[in-house]
């Protein structure tokens, strides 16, 4: 069952499973927390307990016209959905720009960020803004035509429909356009250090056949930066969907460190 919670002028939904340590599950653009959809069960089942929110601006989490969706608000956020659900501390796990948020988070609270894993994620400045410029320019009064766009450019598998159908007419369209504009590269600038010094357990997984960020260019560095090994799955950028199986292998060596920690 989704839960709300208000959190610094926003409303966060969510969903909490499983006991045990703390994962939070951070999903990236466009997506929800349906992202996670076949990873979570996995997650519970190794004993762990899975928080999984949409970010504030996607989904069903909510902030007022005039608040910026930004990946620097969403880390403050995500750090007072903690204290609303009394977790001290996490593993997080983040997908794409979700992964911003994650190195916001270590660079704010660094003691309340266990551990550290990406997938197919943001580095520096590299966010894959090209592949998402049409939506930032896109015309508000034709929000509505967002929804069948996406659904063409990433496919049709169930899970991804049932990620992308928060953005389904006008308003679905309209929130997504105003998450695009407020996504801001510039605030992961620098962010090599803070990996490099955090010294978190941390862990890299990359689609092989990504196509918004390249292996070379952004996973080989990233993973050098949080001294994390690499792990290509097969699959693209959206691998907690083409492959979960493989996502959740490459996952639990690397979460089973935590258990008796």
């Amino acid at each position: 069952m989704q839960s709300k919670v208000d959190v610094h002028g926003a409303t966060i939904a969510f969903h909490d499973s499983g006991q045990g340590r703390a994962i939070l599950l951070v999903h990236g653009f466009p997506a929800t927390g349906h992202l996670w959809t076949h990873l979570a069960p996995v997650l519970t089942g190794l004993g762990f307990r899975t928080i999984i929110p949409d970010l504030v601006g996607y989904g069903a989490s909510t902030a007022d016209p005039g608040i910026a969706v930004d990946m620097e608000s969403q880390a403050r956020w995500m750090l007072g959905l903690f204290d609303a659900v009394n977790v001290k501390d996490a593993i997080v796990i983040a997908h794409d720009v979700g992964s911003a948020v994650a190195q916001l988070m270590l660079a704010k609270a660094p003691h309340r960020v266990r551990g550290l894993a990406i997938l197919d994620g943001a580095y520096e400045r590299e966010w894959a803004m090209d592949s998402i410029a049409s939506i930032v320019a896109w015309d508000a009064a034709q929000a509505h035509r967002i929804h069948p766009v996406l659904v063409r450019r990433l496919g049709k598998a169930p899970q991804m429909l049932q990620m992308l159908s928060a953005y389904e007419g006008h308003e679905g369209g309209h929130r997504l356009i105003r998450a695009a504009r407020d996504l801001r590269p510039d605030q992961t600038a620098g962010c090599a250090e803070v990996l490099r010094a955090a010294r978190k357990p941390a862990l890299v997984i990359w689609g092989q056949n990504d196509r918004y960020l390249p292996l070379d260019t952004v996973a080989r560095p990233l993973a050098e930066a949080l001294g994390a090994p690499l792990v290509l799955v097969p699959g693209g950028h959206f691998s907690p969907i083409d492959c979960p199986d493989e996502v959740a292998s490459a996952l639990q060596p690397f979460l089973q460190t935590f258990v008796s920690g």
